[in-house]
């Protein structure tokens, strides 16, 4: 049962990303999906239902995707990397269209999931500040709650389309500078040293 919720879920986000929520009824999703209503309403209560089950399956794939990086036992510099680059790709997935909906039909959906999604980020961005401080890499005199908060705005801030010209600079530019601007004012001497090595591989594609 879950499983097949879990299908039709993924499917329905795929049609919400690309028409909008609002233009998309249940009818279209059961004649998409190639199912009866009878069979779609077995497992949701209504439209409502299916988007909130839409946005708990997206944040468990955000969640298992930063709990996979954390198993890989990198040091906090490469943990806030990667970290770095799912929260932008989770956010870069969400399109303007599914986003507008969301808040203007859905408002309590919307508070939710948002608020879900930067509590879990601030987090684990503040578990990594903890580490590098652990691991001398990071300065030990930093408020570490409002800097994990601050960062989370950073990246969300990425994607305001009035932030920065796609078609001037790419997305890499600014988020490597974003990055090492944020590590210069975290890292102490060795955290610097170990990035200014690590920057000679730094890639910055989504994982």
């Amino acid at each position: 049962m879950v499983v097949k919720v879990r299908n039709i879920a993924d499917r329905s986000r795929e049609i919400f990303m690309k028409y909008g929520i609002r233009s998309v009824s249940m009818d279209d999703i059961s004649r998409e999906l190639g199912m009866s209503k009878k069979t779609l309403y077995q497992h949701f209560l209504n439209k409502s239902d299916l988007v909130k089950q839409v946005l708990h399956f997206n944040q468990e794939d955000f969640e298992i995707k930063i709990a996979n990086i954390l198993n890989e036992n990198h040091n906090a510099v490469d943990d806030l990397l990667y970290i770095s680059l799912i929260i932008n790709s989770h956010m870069e997935e969400v399109n303007l269209a599914f986003t507008f909906d969301l808040q203007k039909y859905y408002p309590d959906l919307y508070r939710e999931f948002l608020d879900k999604k930067r509590n879990f980020a601030s987090h684990y961005l503040t578990n990594n500040i903890l580490k590098g401080i652990r691991e001398n890499l990071y300065r030990n005199d930093l408020n570490v709650e409002l800097l994990a908060k601050l960062y989370v705005q950073k990246i969300e801030d990425l994607h305001d389309p009035q932030f920065y010209d796609k078609e001037k600079i790419s997305f890499g530019e600014v988020f490597q500078v974003m990055f090492e601007n944020h590590i210069r004012g975290i890292a102490n001497e060795n955290g610097i040293k170990y990035f200014e090595d690590r920057k000679k591989t730094l890639k910055l594609e989504a994982r």
